[in-house]
C-alpha cells in the first residue's frame, strides 16, 4: 500500500515504476539532487524552475496525463509555513496517470511466449517447416511494407551519402532484421561502404548496470576498421587526428563509412552529444562519416527536443519509427506462409486478420478510439500465429477463423 506521506512526485515515480535514478540521469542532475525535490519537495534555488521543466519535459515525453503532472510539481501553497501540506494525488489522478503511460502495456503485451510451431501443425497445414522459425535466410525472406522500406532506404542514403539518423522500434518490430539487411545488400551491390560497428555487449548509459560506451572507444573502433594495423594514439588529440587523417585517406580511394551502433537507448548522453561532432568531420564539403542509431522508443525519450541537453543532435538526427504492420498484416502473414510453399488463403478464414490486429491492440481505459495502442508487431504477429496454428491441429480445424484467434491466450 502506498505511504500516504510521500510526496505527489514520489507517487508518480511509484505508480509509473520509474527510479528516481532514470529521472536524475534525464535531467542531468545528481541522485541526491532530484531525491531531495522527490522526498522532501525541496528545490536547488538557482534552478528550482528549470529542474521543473525537465521534470515536466520527462513525463510529458512518457505521456503521462497534464493533470497527474501539474499535482506532482505543484508549488507549496503560502500556508505550508504553517503547517499545511499540498493536496496529494487523488486516486482518480493516479489512475489516469497509469493507463496514459503505455510502456508496461506495451511490456505485458511483449511477454507472449515463443511459440514453436509443432510437426502436428505443419502437417496439417502441408508446411515443410516453420516459417516464423529462423525465417530469415535470405533478401527474399525480408517483408518489406512502406513503412519499413522507407528506413531500409534511409539508412542506405546515410551509408552511401552521409548522414545521422534514428531508427526506434519496439521490441521485435524488425529493426534488427533492417540493419541485416543493409550489410547483405552492400555486400551484393558491392557498394564501397565501409560499416563500422563498436561492440555493445555489456552496453548501459551508467556504469553501475555496465559499461557506458565513451567517444574514445569509438574512435578506437573506427581506426581498427580503417586500419586494423594501426595503434590508437596515446592523447585524445593525437587520436582523433589520427582517425580524421584516416577517414580522409579512405574517402580519397573511393569508400563512405557509416558508424552503426544498435541498442542505441543505452548511450549516455555525453556520447550521444559527442556523436554529432564525429558526423561533422570532413574533407572540404565532403562528410567523412554517417550515423545510425538503432534502439527501442526509450532512445526517443533522450532524443526529445525539450531536453536541452542533447538540442544541437536533435536538430541534426532524423528520427524514424518502424509503425506496426496493421495495415499489411495480412500481406506479412501471406508473404511468410508463401516462403515455406504454403497459402494463407488456404489455411486462414477472411475475418481472422481483423482478430489478430483486434487481440493485438491495447485500448487506454477512458481513452478515444484514435488513442488506442497497436503491438501487431512481427514477433508478436509470429508468436500468436503460431499458437493458433497450433490449437487449429489438436482441435483439426480446416481453418483459423477469429475465434479460434481470439481463444489463443
Amino acid at each position: 500500500m502506498m505511504n500516504i506521506k510521500s510526496t505527489n512526485l514520489q507517487l508518480l515515480l511509484q505508480q509509473m515504476q520509474v527510479p528516481q535514478a532514470e529521472l536524475a540521469r534525464y535531467c542531468g542532475v545528481s541522485p541526491a539532487t532530484v531525491s531531495l525535490a522527490v522526498k522532501h519537495g525541496q528545490y536547488p534555488k538557482l534552478r528550482a524552475e528549470g529542474l521543473r521543466r525537465q521534470f515536466k519535459s520527462f513525463f510529458d515525453a512518457r505521456c503521462v496525463a497534464p493533470e497527474a503532472i501539474a499535482a506532482a510539481l505543484a508549488k507549496p501553497s503560502a500556508n505550508k509555513k504553517a503547517g499545511a501540506k499540498v493536496a496529494p494525488l487523488t486516486p482518480a489522478l493516479l489512475q489516469t496517470s497509469q493507463h496514459s503511460t503505455t510502456s508496461k502495456e506495451m511490456d505485458d503485451a511483449m511477454l507472449l511466449q515463443n511459440e514453436t510451431l509443432t510437426a502436428a501443425a505443419r502437417k496439417h497445414f502441408g508446411l515443410f517447416r516453420n516459417p516464423f522459425s529462423d525465417e530469415i535466410n535470405s533478401r527474399e525472406d525480408v517483408f518489406l511494407s512502406p513503412d519499413i522500406r522507407l528506413c531500409r532506404e534511409l539508412l542506405w542514403d546515410v551509408a552511401r551519402n552521409g548522414g545521422f539518423c534514428a531508427m526506434i522500434g519496439e521490441s521485435g518490430s524488425g529493426k534488427t532484421t533492417i540493419r541485416e539487411e543493409l550489410l547483405e545488400r552492400i555486400r551484393r551491390e558491392g557498394a564501397p561502404v565501409i560499416v563500422i560497428e563498436p561492440y555493445i555487449l555489456a552496453m548501459e548509459d551508467n556504469d553501475v548496470k555496465g559499461k557506458t560506451l565513451k567517444s574514445g572507444q569509438i574512435a578506437e573502433t573506427i581506426i581498427s576498421a580503417l586500419d586494423p594495423s594501426a595503434s590508437p594514439k596515446r592523447t585524445p588529440h593525437a587520436r582523433f587526428k589520427q582517425l580524421h587523417d584516416l577517414l580522409k585517406a579512405s574517402y580519397k580511394s573511393g569508400n563512405t563509412h557509416v558508424l552503426v551502433i544498435e541498442e542505441a537507448h543505452s548511450l549516455p548522453i555525453a556520447t550521444l552529444k559527442h556523436l554529432k561532432r564525429f558526423r561533422e568531420l570532413k574533407d572540404g564539403f565532403a562528410r567523412l562519416l554517417g550515423v545510425v542509431l538503432i534502439g527501442q522508443p526509450e532512445l526517443k525519450i533522450k532524443l526529445s527536443a525539450h531536453n536541452p541537453e542533447v538540442r544541437e543532435v536533435v536538430q541534426r538526427c532524423e528520427v524514424v519509427e518502424l509503425e506496426p504492420l496493421d495495415r499489411h498484416l495480412q500481406e506479412y502473414v501471406a508473404h511468410k506462409i508463401a516462403r515455406v510453399g504454403g497459402k494463407a488463403d488456404d489455411m486462414f478464414e477472411p475475418g481472422a486478420f481483423d482478430a489478430i490486429r483486434a487481440k493485438l491492440t491495447r485500448t487506454v481505459r477512458g481513452g478515444k478510439a484514435q488513442d488506442a495502442i497497436s503491438i501487431c508487431y512481427p514477433l508478436v504477429v509470429n508468436n500468436l500465429v503460431a499458437r493458433a496454428m497450433n490449437i487449429a491441429a489438436t482441435i483439426a480445424a480446416g481453418k483459423i477463423s477469429a475465434d479460434l484467434i481470439m481463444e489463443a491466450v
